[in-house]
């Protein structure tokens, strides 16, 4: 039986510094160094796995084919925003509440799309 996802794997020219800016920006820890593989773990328990790239990077886009964005859910929305705003953060845009749900899309220091989100009433 499939329990879930135990970890989404990133591939970056700079595994060090990408999980590093997991860890000041976003509250990670890195659980697992090799040096050319870094594990970063959310509090909840949620793993990224970045490693080392290799080639170019295929024409991201929020719609092209593949995986286009991590969501993040946060307990305070308007808190974690600002806070990544006044640290440089770069944004997609400003955040939007529709119907109870807060979001906003950003990107990490690689280009990976990320998005904070929070929701009053949680998915089924």
């Amino acid at each position: 039986m499939v329990l879930g996802v135990e970890h989404t794997a990133i591939a970056s020219p700079d595994p060090q510094r990408l999980a590093r800016w997991y860890v000041e920006q976003l509250g990670f820890v890195i659980n697992y160094d090799s040096g050319r593989t870094v594990f970063v773990k959310a509090p909840d328990g949620s793993m990224l796995e970045i490693i080392t790239s290799e080639g170019e990077r295929a024409a991201q886009g929020m719609k092209n084919p593949g995986l286009r964005h991590l969501a993040l859910a946060v307990d305070d929305f308007d808190t974690t925003y600002s806070r990544l705003r006044s640290s440089g953060v770069s944004f997609a845009g400003e955040p939007v509440d529709n119907k109870g749900v807060k979001l906003v899309f950003f990107t990490d220091p690689d280009g990976n799309y990320l998005h904070l989100i929070q929701r009053e009433v949680p998915l089924p």
